[in-house]
């Protein structure tokens, strides 16, 4: 199970890389870019943009590990738990690629679904909590 792990835990390393990478060479990340921007009228979509990301990704890992059987031993639930996690991390990582590409004014929301993207790294303890609640 721990080669499992592993695995999950480097394709996260490989997204979090990849997204990171990706804003220091196009962000031009600086003290300037990274003050909140100005919302108005025609800006407010781009501000639903990371937290529709947060919450379409959380239904969507929630709707895949309600499919697993509670039967099933902790191995044979971790090949849908890794579909699950790459679910999330692919809309995630999608809305910081929109927001740096269609709205770099907004690149602090990018850089805050970032985080959060950082934050979800695999571990054991936090896959069998997620597994243990459903």
């Amino acid at each position: 199970m721990t080669e499992k792990i592993k695995a999950l835990q480097i394709i996260h390393l490989g997204i979090c890389a990849g997204t990171i990478i990706a804003y220091f060479i196009v962000g031009n990340i600086s003290l300037e870019t990274l003050q909140i921007p100005i919302v108005d009228s025609a800006s407010i979509i781009y501000l639903a943009i990371p937290v529709l990301a947060f919450v379409l990704s959380s239904i969507l890992f929630k709707a895949q590990l309600k499919q697993i059987d509670p039967k099933l031993k902790l191995e044979d639930k971790l090949p849908i738990y890794q579909t699950a996690s790459i679910m999330r991390w692919a809309v995630l990582e999608g809305a910081a690629f929109i927001i740096l590409f269609l709205k770099p004014d907004f690149i602090l929301f990018g850089i805050l679904l970032i985080l959060y993207l950082l934050f979800l790294r695999p571990t054991e303890e936090r896959i069998n909590n997620d597994l243990s609640n459903y």
